[in-house]
């Protein structure tokens, strides 16, 4: 279905996606704002959605022969939780959408929209008379500053540096803990630069009437181009050059005595003055590009320097991710500052004044206490800036653009115990510069989408519309994927994280919560079967050899991991694959060596006050492998910080299954049973729902705990969370990272075979 264009002789256009896609939930649609540009609207809306959980609660076995009875039951639960949408179109949609909107609106609690921009004026009765709301305005650069805030807080891959002649155009930065102070340079019309110094206090310290309206105006006149658009496009195919007078133009070459460079412009459009000749409107269009840029550049660089602040920040609709001019403002901040200021640009940067207009409307509910997520299932993405895929991508602005935040349950923040916040990298790889590992990542997660929608279709077998559900799943992740291929920095760097992350987003889009539920509670059930013999088996041998088998079984439990494909073949064929058989699939050597010996040799010495150990896998893994490894812990007098899942990803343990695996294991292991009753084993919640793991967005509740507990040693098994991330992650504490390697490319990339183990002690330099 399309929208019409409306009964306005200027809006002939029709809106070229189906509504549930651009409008999502917008009938649960509770407070909107909207922030209106010269050309392009952007609309803020905050929702709750509905959507389905799975819960796990124990049964009560008082009395019951449980022995073919399930461990605990499972049930869906319908579950509300708050979303922001922003959506970005051409003004000339804006009455077809105002209609859209008044008719779909159902349960709005407000009788105010909020405003910013210079169009905020020009629509103003429009948009009262459309939806009936009252048009509050708010100021232009308050909004874009608390827009700008907000999204460098919840966005890792918010920012990034732009490098036209490298192998990555974008180089995205890691959030630093503490966003302040910053330049913020924003080029409309003309060029505002504010300094931000915290949340609430920030000051307009300079700007020029020379901005992007010049560089339209002009180039209207020189070029007779109509679109600012259309302009860029003729200066990306321009020779500036051809234009502009060089330095080596007037001194044949260099200039040692000054230390210019023969290639630098030393006068924009000089040849025009001397040349009696016609200029193409390309080169016109680059060298009048160059100028501006230019002198935006040096008087941010000017400013930057006097405030004594290494980080400005581009954005406005001059920039807009438009290539040629990110690559201009780029090499004249870096040229006027000698290194030594970065240029930086921002993925969102058109919803800055929209979003911090959102924010204004809803201080009373104080969304700035919470965490956001970009929602992958439901955001656009960056726009492709390649030759071959521009002129497509650019028409999109035509179209529509869309980015969603969802509302986390809980606060996330860095691990206390990471050496260096700011410099810390969860990802192991980056695929956005790796492009063999980019196409052999993208292929694997392709061939193994058939496998993951049947799984999900075939994990609600009493639902009529499972199967249909499924479908739409695949074809949006497919998607998802293709995109990733033209554009590997759609949603910041591309790693095995996000394409796990993007994955576990579109199944939940279509109500999949948790496909694996039932192999985990099959596979937790039979695991705890055999806990007490495992134990038996450990109590019996000497102390070397128990701390041996210790980390070998922690090892094997490492291997039952459905996320991998050699190990759910192995898993679907052979129904009897156990604990025994996964310590026989190990290759052991040399993976200890050198490692294994110096972790036993702590073993020897003073225990550890206290260990956070963060799970992978349900069944054989947290039963049979980290339990009996956190039993020797707390023999040892090492209080246990036992950190799970938040929510369901893949086959891993989620907190509340921990709960009910741990009562179980209480009840047969007396050292289990004191440990949680004196507090000494803890379960706590990561605030994560994926199968890898990011240090620096953890629930504060467990960095308070780390903390509280004086937490020396660091414990992370999976391949997920230890290869793919943390590989590298830097500890102020002792650590112990563990896992088995079960995909063969990865191996050989690493000199190995599949299922080599990964066993690496690390001890902070002192």
């Amino acid at each position: 279905p399309h929208l019409g264009s409306g009964g306005h002789g200027s809006l002939d256009k029709s809106i070229t996606l189906p509504p549930d896609e651009i409008f999502r939930n917008l009938e649960n649609a509770k407070r909107f704002a909207i922030d209106i540009g010269g050309s392009l609207t952007k609309l803020a809306y905050y929702s709750t959605v509905q959507h389905k959980v799975a819960r796990v609660r124990s049964f009560d076995h008082s009395g019951k022969d449980i022995e073919n009875e399930p461990l605990y039951e499972i049930s869906v639960q319908e579950e509300i939780t708050a979303r922001l949408h922003f959506i970005k179109f051409e003004n000339n949609y804006i009455e077809t959408c105002l209609d859209f909107i008044k008719d779909h609106l159902v349960n709005t609690e407000t009788q105010v929209i909020k405003a910013t921009g210079g169009g905020a004026y020009k629509f103003k009765d429009l948009i009262e008379k459309k939806l009936g709301l009252k048009v509050d305005k708010e100021d232009v650069m308050t909004c874009l500053i608390k827009g700008c805030n907000f999204l460098l807080r919840n966005i890792p891959h918010e920012v990034f540096a732009y490098q036209k002649d490298s192998d990555t155009e974008f180089r995205f930065q890691t959030n630093h803990p503490n966003i302040f102070p910053y330049l913020l340079v924003n080029i409309g019309s003309g060029v505002s630069i504010v300094k931000v110094e915290s949340e609430d206090k920030f000051e307009w310290i300079g700007g020029s009437s020379i901005g992007g309206g010049t560089f339209w105006g002009l180039g209207a006149l020189l070029t007779k181009t109509k679109k600012f658009d259309e302009l860029l496009q003729l200066a990306s195919k321009g020779q500036h050059t051809n234009v502009d007078m060089l330095v080596k133009d007037v001194y044949g070459g260099a200039c040692q005595t000054l230390g210019l460079s023969g290639n630098l412009i030393a006068s924009s459009f000089g040849k025009s003055t001397t040349a009696d000749k016609e200029f193409s409107k390309e080169d016109m269009a680059k060298s009048l590009l160059h100028m501006i840029s230019n002198d935006i550049g040096q008087l941010a660089c000017l400013y930057a320097k006097l405030h004594n602040l290494d980080k400005i920040y581009f954005g406005g609709f001059f920039i807009r991710g438009h290539p040629v001019t990110m690559r201009t403002i780029t090499f004249s901040i870096n040229f006027f500052s000698k290194g030594e200021v970065q240029a930086l640009f921002l993925r969102h940067e058109g919803y800055l004044g929209a979003i911090g207009a959102f924010l204004k409307g809803a201080e009373q509910d104080n969304p700035n206490q919470y965490s956001w997520g970009e929602n992958y299932a439901g955001s656009s993405g960056l726009m492709s800036t390649s030759p071959d895929v521009y002129p497509m991508q650019r028409t999109r602005s035509g179209t529509f653009d869309m980015f969603e935040m969802d509302r986390l349950e809980r606060p996330l923040v860095n691990l206390p115990l990471l050496k260096d916040p700011s410099t810390y990298i969860p990802d192991t790889v980056d695929l956005t510069d790796d492009a063999m590992a980019r196409k052999y990542w993208l292929t694997c997660f392709e061939e193994a989408l058939d496998g993951v929608a049947k799984r999900a279709a075939a994990s609600q077998p009493d639902s009529v519309d499972a199967p249909e559900r499924a479908e739409k799943f695949r074809q949006k992740y497919w998607n998802k994927l293709q995109t990733l291929r033209q554009q590997p920095f759609a949603y910041g760097t591309l790693t095995v994280r996000s394409l796990l992350d993007t994955r576990e987003h579109c199944l939940n889009e279509f109500n999949f919560p948790d496909p694996y539920s039932k192999v985990k509670q099959k596979e937790n059930g039979i695991a705890l079967k055999c806990f007490q013999s495992v134990i038996e088996s450990l109590d019996s041998l000497g102390w070397e050899e128990r701390q041996f088998a210790l980390v070998k079984g922690l090892l094997a439990g490492n291997v039952f991991d459905w996320g991998a494909k050699a190990v759910s073949d192995v898993l679907e064929c052979e129904p009897q694959f156990g604990f025994e058989e996964a310590k026989s699939k190990l290759q052991e050597r040399p993976w200890l060596e050198d490692s294994y010996s110096q972790w036993l040799e702590r073993l020897k010495g003073p225990p550890h006050k206290c260990a956070l150990i963060f799970a992978d896998n349900s069944g054989i893994d947290i039963i049979l492998g980290v339990f009996p490894f956190v039993r020797e812990l707390l023999s040892r007098g090492t209080e246990v910080i036992l950190a799970c899942n938040s929510g369901p990803a893949l086959n891993d343990v989620t907190y509340s299954e921990s709960l009910i695996v741990a009562e179980r294991i209480a009840a047969m292991d007396p050292v289990i049973q004191s440990a949680l009753k004196e507090e000494k084993l803890l379960l706590v919640q990561t605030g994560s729902s994926s199968p890898c793991l990011d240090l620096s967005r953890l629930d504060k509740g467990l960095a308070v705990l780390v903390r509280e507990r004086k937490t020396d040693l660091v414990i992370i098994e999976g391949m997920g969370r230890a290869i793919h991330t943390n590989y590298y992650a830097a500890l102020k504490c002792e650590s112990l990272k563990l896992a088995v390697i079960k995909n063969s490319w990865l191996a050989d990339r690493l000199g190995g075979k599949i299922f080599s183990v990964i066993f690496k002690y690390e001890v902070p330099c002192k």
